[in-house]
């Protein structure tokens, strides 16, 4: 590239701090133009990229000449935002989930496909030293075949990331086996090599449905009433007004290559991380951890009782959050955006993410019963599968 990239971003909330990695004058991107519908996002842009063009007005960004885009809304509002830049011909970074339903996410699959514009989505954790560092073991043959996949999620930070906003309404989120597991979901599919076929899962609203002190919080930020002192979970002060969504689910996966995945979510623990066990058929591998210099154990021999671990790995560190893996998302995107090519992340793998979140989400407030999930076309995932080939440059 001879010359910066000109990125535009539609949404400056929750996620708007990736702007630091678009943003590099003279070093391959920058940031000119961020489009918000909110003063407030109109304005925090403003000040950290005074040089930016701000405006509320979506027509005026597609207009723009932009090379290429983050959208970073809400996550109901990812396909009538992406489907629009798509249709504009404007490289597209879409932050996951693609949305909340199977049909909007499908919505932006296919306008990719039909225009031929370069698709991205934000599976930062396939780009976390963590998982990066368990799917080296796997491929490495450390466990031979995997044949399951467990995950458990501590959300020690529920409480005030998912239930004083947004998040805690279905109308927004659909379940946050979507909007949060959508991270896991994916993981446990590439942990696993294969996409969830049939699913089904239990789940209840068990605690802060029962907290009475609640708030209109549509005017403030996560940052503003975050904090570790928020504790016990039924003391929690200022929940959103609306709350229906689920604070404990759990979901069983049977995967397309024959793999069985669990997958369990609680938002009143009081630690923070996530617990990765993968069982193949010569060992297993858990992480202890989530971050740099936390360890992955590894356990090839057969013992009685518990065993200390055959091998510990201790998880890389990186500059940039979530353990470097939100500069190296960025970077993979302008890349992409730029000359085509493969990526780690997958347009197909997001899809199928949130069709798993979705559809365990119907199982829960069902009767538990599984449910199948609905397949793409062939000729989409072939497209993507193959790296999005009408884009890549032909030599």
């Amino acid at each position: 590239m001879t010359q910066d990239l000109k990125v535009g971003i539609v949404g400056f909330g929750v996620r708007s701090g990736l702007w630091r990695h678009a943003h590099n004058p003279g070093g391959g991107s920058v940031v000119v133009m961020v489009c918000d519908t909110s003063e407030r996002g109109r304005a925090d842009a403003a000040e950290r990229i005074p040089t930016a063009e701000v405006t509320g007005d979506l027509e005026v960004l597609l207009g723009a000449g932009l090379d290429a885009v983050l959208v970073l809304t809400p996550d109901d509002q990812h396909a009538a935002v992406a489907v629009r830049t798509l249709e504009a011909g404007i490289p597209t970074f879409c932050e996951k989930p693609l949305d909340i339903t199977v049909e909007a996410a499908d919505a932006i699959l296919e306008a990719a496909y039909r225009t031929g514009t370069r698709l991205y989505v934000g599976h930062n954790m396939r780009h976390m030293p963590v998982v990066v560092q368990m799917r080296e073991l796997i491929e490495a043959g450390r466990i031979g075949e995997v044949k399951a996949v467990w995950c458990r999620h501590f959300v020690g930070h529920g409480g005030d990331y998912y239930f004083k906003d947004w998040h805690a309404q279905r109308a927004k989120v659909t379940s946050l086996l979507l909007q949060k597991g959508a991270h896991d979901i994916d993981v446990i599919h590439w942990l696993a090599g294969g996409y969830t076929r049939r699913v089904s899962a239990v789940g209840d609203l068990a605690v802060y449905g029962g907290v009475a002190d609640r708030a209109d919080n549509s005017g403030k930020r996560m940052g503003e009433w975050f904090s570790v002192k928020n504790w016990p979970p039924l003391e929690q002060r200022g929940l959103a007004e609306v709350i229906d969504v689920e604070d404990i689910s759990m979901m069983n996966m049977v995967l397309d290559n024959g793999v069985l995945a669990s997958y369990q979510q609680c938002h009143f623990t009081p630690d923070y991380w996530r617990n990765y066990t993968v069982i193949g058929t010569r060992g297993r591998i858990e992480n202890f951890g989530d971050g740099p210099g936390d360890t992955i154990k590894v356990w090839t021999t057969r013992t009685s009782g518990f065993a200390e671990p055959d091998e510990t790995v201790v998880v890389r560190d990186g500059e940039g959050g979530h353990g470097g893996a939100d500069p190296r998302l960025v970077a993979e995107f302008l890349r992409f955006a730029a000359l085509g090519g493969s990526t780690q992340t997958s347009p197909v793998a997001a899809r199928q993410a949130v069709a798993a979140g979705v559809l365990a989400a119907e199982s829960l407030r069902g009767d538990g019963s599984a449910r199948e999930i609905p397949a793409l076309p062939a000729e989409l995932v072939d497209y993507f599968n193959n790296g999005q080939p009408a884009l890549t440059p032909q030599g």
